[in-house]
């Protein structure tokens, strides 16, 4: 796919018009909002579904409950907050309470990553990748753009059991095809290339595919994957990139332990050892400020990416040298 980015939209405004949507085709669905419902845009459901909706107060671990009791009665239970809360917060009740019994309710978390920019470090949630996709049995999304919020939603929807969806605050570019399906577990391919391969998620896909542009007037020609799902993990195509291209770079909004570059870097140790570079927040509290200065002081812009790219090409040739 030669994804090239004509417009750019927040994720969680498409999240309001995905609910409603959906709320017409399935008359058990069902959303609870620990009061963020505004900043969400769970509102919009509200509005079309009053009866269906309900606002839980800031307690997001009461939320989680309420939930796993109203999927035992045929509901399917849709929770939507801040990734920082019903992601870290409400982390003991999602294992015992849903993922343990393997309950059908699903978690839409928005405001994931430091792009939450002006909030601060309190409402900056990047331990949450790490925190879901050690859940056995949890699946984990993460839509690239607005454009996937709804056929997110529809596959989680449609899967039976917990499902957590990460979708972050900053508005972000359209890669996507409107309306095409969301493969669980699957990837999407951006760019093509066979110098090095780059593996990104949410808005850092936009990132990738900005530095593999540019990256092409220095004559290296990079890979850009998409990946839709952290857990499951599309296994395959991180296998050949790293048979076709040697080289790899993730690049993730959360911090460089236990999210995508980790769960990366496990299967290339199983399955394709190949030199990997990571850009992510470097295992840091952030600060407040705005989106673009906080990706330009912790690394996480197009630049960056290049950087990392390079790197990873020159230890490639270095080990192939070695051999």
């Amino acid at each position: 796919m030669n994804a090239s980015p004509s417009t750019i939209q927040e994720q969680r405004v498409a999240l309001g018009d995905a609910l409603v949507h959906l709320g017409g085709e399935f008359s058990n669905l069902v959303v609870l909002s620990p009061d963020v419902s505004i900043s969400t845009r769970a509102i919009k459901f509200k509005a079309a579904f009053p009866d269906r909706f309900i606002c839980t107060g800031i307690s997001e671990q009461n939320t989680i409950g309420m939930a796993a009791g109203l999927s035992t009665m045929g509901w399917v239970p849709v929770v939507v907050g801040y990734a920082m809360f019903v992601g870290g917060k409400a982390w003991e009740p999602t294992r015992n309470s849903i993922a343990y019994p393997h309950l059908n309710v699903k978690i839409v978390a928005t405001h994931g990553g430091i792009g939450v920019g002006p909030d601060g470090v309190t409402h900056q949630a990047i331990e949450d990748l790490a925190l879901m996709r050690s859940i056995p049995g949890m699946i984990v999304l993460t839509p690239m753009d607005a454009n996937q919020v709804e056929p997110a939603l529809r596959a989680a929807l449609t899967t039976q059991g917990p499902v957590y969806i990460r979708l972050e605050r900053a508005a972000m570019p359209i890669l996507s095809e409107t309306g095409a399906p969301y493969l669980i577990g699957g990837s999407i391919r951006l760019r093509e290339g066979r110098d090095a391969t780059v593996l990104a998620i949410g808005g850092m896909s936009a990132a990738a595919v900005e530095a593999a542009d540019a990256l092409v007037q220095e004559g290296i020609h990079i890979r850009v994957v998409s990946m839709l799902s952290v857990k499951p993990l599309d296994e395959a195509a991180i296998v050949a990139a790293a048979h076709d291209t040697g080289a790899i770079v993730t690049a993730e909004d959360h911090n460089r332990l236990g999210g995508l570059g980790g769960a990366v870097a496990e299967t290339l140790a199983r399955l394709a050892p190949a030199p990997m570079e990571q850009i992510a927040v470097e295992d840091t509290f952030a600060e407040s400020g705005s989106v673009k200065a906080l990706y330009t002081k912790y690394h996480l812009t197009s630049s960056d990416i290049a950087s990392a790219v390079k790197k990873a090409i020159s230890r490639s040739q270095a080990t192939t040298k070695g051999l």
